[in-house]
């Protein structure tokens, strides 16, 4: 056997095994969080229900940086930067050209998406810290981007833009808060599918063969630069898609809100939701929004110093994150079944 056949045989199983758990929850699972997704915004107030707004939002951004990573092996510390032009896309459009919220969604996605496949065209080169600290330049970079006077007409400069939340349509009986928390659920429920296709597809297994072993993929035909170029540009379409999202319900987007302290949140809520596990990042994003608040109820005053502990404590103890926890009850189940 030669040398390449060799490659090609020990990177075979990587292609071909893409295990089914490794994407999605049960059937059972699934259903019973949709259906307390459907539900609990009826009888809530609307703070919640704009709070279960952020986390489906948030929730969306995590799964995109989680098909970059958990998918191809791609680091990125940049993912503020698709976030941030994908908001100020939805808020140009809406204010300065009165289009509707809707149309701007996959206007600012196909944005992302070419942006984010430019970008990786010559980020081709790098990989590892070197690629991470690339992506980090970038999301450094974008808060000073829009404040340029060049922009600021466009983007507000320092201020900002205001975003106008839209009302329901039809007459539809709900509000504000109500219809546009549907409104994102049927977005992120949209994208998820077509993110658990994707990964299961031919693209997906490409993915993940060049994560496992870029040699093998490139000896079995795979065009490692094609598909690392195009997880980069799904993955920021994705996020500027939920950069859309934030920035409605927000109602409001700055060049400071899109700062590296987002991208490192983003970051952080993949690794606690499991890199690789898209159902995941649901809980990524519920860590990143209530547990600075957790911390803060805690100690006000050390609010920073009781969040690194908890998320310390996360990570030693489960460090493979929710998906380390889903796969330990699904090995208990049986054993109850049998006791």
């Amino acid at each position: 056997m030669s040398a390449a056949e060799e490659v090609v045989a020990e990177g075979h199983q990587a292609v071909e095994a893409v295990p089914k758990r490794a994407m999605t929850l049960g059937t059972g699972t699934s259903l019973v969080v949709l259906a307390a997704l459907l539900i609990v915004p009826m009888f809530v107030k609307n703070f919640i229900i704009f709070q279960m707004t952020m986390l489906l939002i948030y929730g969306l951004a995590v799964l995109a940086l989680n098909i970059l990573t958990g998918g191809s092996g791609q680091f990125s510390l940049g993912q503020s930067a698709f976030y941030a032009v994908g908001a100020y896309t939805t808020a140009v459009l809406m204010e300065h050209f009165n289009v509707n919220y809707a149309l701007t969604l996959p206007t600012a996605g196909v944005i992302c998406f070419a942006v984010g496949f430019l970008f990786g065209k010559p980020a081709l080169r790098l990989s590892g810290v070197y690629l991470a600290l690339a992506t980090f330049a970038l999301a450094t970079a974008m808060p000073q981007l829009l404040k340029l006077n060049v922009l600021e007409h466009w983007t507000g400069g320092v201020q900002g833009l205001i975003v106008t939340k839209p009302d329901a349509p039809f007459g539809i009986p709900l509000s504000q808060d109500t219809w546009f928390y549907y409104f994102t659920l049927a977005i992120v429920l949209a994208i998820y599918i077509f993110s658990v296709n994707l990964l299961r597809s031919r693209s997906g297994r490409a993915f993940m063969a060049i994560r496992d072993n870029e040699i093998a993929a490139s000896a079995m035909g795979v065009d490692v630069a094609l598909y690392k170029t195009l997880a980069f540009g799904v993955s920021a379409g994705i996020t500027g898609v939920a950069g859309s999202l934030g920035a409605i319900a927000v109602q409001f987007v700055a060049p400071d809100s899109f700062t590296f302290t987002l991208a490192i949140s983003l970051f952080l809520g993949m690794v606690v939701g499991g890199v690789g596990w898209l159902p995941g990042s649901i809980v990524g994003a519920a860590f990143i929004i209530f547990v600075p608040n957790i911390a803060e109820g805690i100690s006000k005053g050390l609010s920073g110093a009781v969040f690194g502990v908890l998320l310390f404590l996360v990570i030693y103890l489960v460090p493979h994150g929710a998906r380390q926890v889903a796969l330990l009850s699904q090995n208990l189940l049986p054993r109850r079944t049998k006791d």
